[in-house]
């Protein structure tokens, strides 16, 4: 039986320690997460740090005898809370409105972890279950993870798990399966400078880029041939996922997407720019990989003179089969405390999902349903919350002995 108050008290407790990213420091998180976790009778926590002030806590609550592991994986740190005007609460307290709980990280993903240690909470006092449970609460997930989940899965055993789930902000109603990958590029143009009124004397950088950057976006048209399977499961999700992901978000998830987030260039516009640069972010679905994508981005440009372009990240896509019995439990978990079956389709942004999924760990995403996230007046749902707790503690009990 979950424990309503813990959850709340919880969720409070991790709002109200600062976890910014940047600058990415998650001691005071941690610090909480590990007593929360260390009051759980037969939870062992220990902590990990590959690079101050980045601390990650796993905790392990074993069965009666052997079986699975469930590894249930949380990210501590959040962005930054902003400007204070854009919020009507402290970002940093626990404010509930009616059945809003507001506060940054509420949504994404300080109520996940307190739901996956409610759930915890509520299966230890059950002990008889075979296998054991891993939490493993990280920090960095918003600067990719490499010394939050990655550190953990290449130093910590335990975080190997048979299967993971991972209650980051979705939805309850729709359980994720997979993500697309992700490349970053950075792109310099090189010119002359001159004045705007002696152009002939002068290379403009600007227009280099701007010409560089129209034969980049148009990978937007690159083929993909979406495996059947994943296509369908898109298209079957789509009636209860758009409303809650946006308009488009099928056709979003099976194609090429490119955005400029980044571009500058000059000092004046009677100067002619001798420096232009840029930063593309280039989302790839199943069915392509990195390594096609970079080659076809460096060719597009390949004839432009003083355009030079280089990978800041570089991430493939990753699914678990959404046949997996792992999606089955989750279902049949989350069916009753829903009201009605979640669906199973592929995730627009980036998790720590991914790093398990690369690491050969079938994996879920299923957590509470984003408002405001990563703007003022975060909330989350607290019927919601829940939810996700009472799903999880089940669809544990369902993995573990099945």
């Amino acid at each position: 039986m979950i424990d309503r108050d813990l959850l709340l008290r919880a969720t409070a407790e991790l709002i109200a320690a600062p976890s910014e990213n940047p600058p990415d420091d998650t001691r005071a998180a941690a610090m909480v997460a590990a007593r929360l976790l260390s009051a759980i009778p037969g939870v062992v926590v220990t902590e990990h740090t590959k690079e101050e002030p980045i601390r990650n806590v796993v905790a392990v609550r074993r069965g009666a005898r052997p079986g699975k592991r469930l590894v249930l994986s949380g990210h501590l740190d959040t962005y930054p809370a902003g400007d204070a005007s854009r919020w009507s609460v402290p970002p940093f307290a626990a404010t509930i409105r009616g059945d809003r709980l507001y506060g940054r990280g509420s949504a994404d993903m300080k109520g996940g972890i307190a739901a996956a240690i409610t759930a915890l909470a509520a299966l230890a006092q059950e002990p008889d279950f075979a296998g054991e449970v891993v939490l493993a609460l990280a920090g960095d997930e918003e600067s990719m993870g490499t010394s939050g989940t990655q550190f953990l899965l290449d130093t910590v055993p335990m975080v190997r798990g048979d299967v993971a789930i991972v209650p980051d902000a979705g939805s309850p109603a729709v359980i994720r399966f997979g993500e697309k990958g992700m490349v970053w590029l950075d792109l310099v143009a090189e010119g002359k400078a001159a004045h705007g009124a002696h152009v002939h004397r002068g290379e403009n950088a600007a227009e280099r880029l701007m010409e560089a950057l129209q034969r980049l976006l148009a990978l937007r048209d690159w083929p993909v041939e979406i495996p059947p399977p994943i296509r369908a499961a898109i298209a079957a999700a789509q009636p209860v996922s758009e409303p809650l992901g946006g308009v488009g978000e099928a056709e979003t998830l099976t194609h090429v997407t490119v955005n400029l987030g980044m571009v500058s260039a000059g000092i004046s516009p009677n100067l002619v720019p001798d420096r232009a640069i840029a930063g593309l972010d280039v989302r790839l679905p199943p069915g392509t990989n990195t390594t096609a994508i970079i080659a076809a981005a460096r060719a597009a440009i390949a004839d432009l003179p003083g355009v030079g372009m280089t990978v800041r990240v570089a991430w493939e896509p990753t699914v678990t089969d959404p046949t997996h019995p792992l999606f089955t439990a989750l279902r049949r978990a989350a069916t009753p405390v829903l009201g009605s079956e979640p669906v199973l389709n592929m995730r627009v942004g980036a998790s720590d999902a991914r790093l398990f999924r690369l690491a050969g760990i079938p994996t879920a995403v299923f957590g509470p349903t984003p408002h405001g996230m990563g703007g003022g007046d975060e909330y989350v749902l607290i019927p919601e919350l829940i939810a996700v707790a009472q799903a999880l503690e089940a669809a544990a009990r369902d993995i573990l002995v099945g």
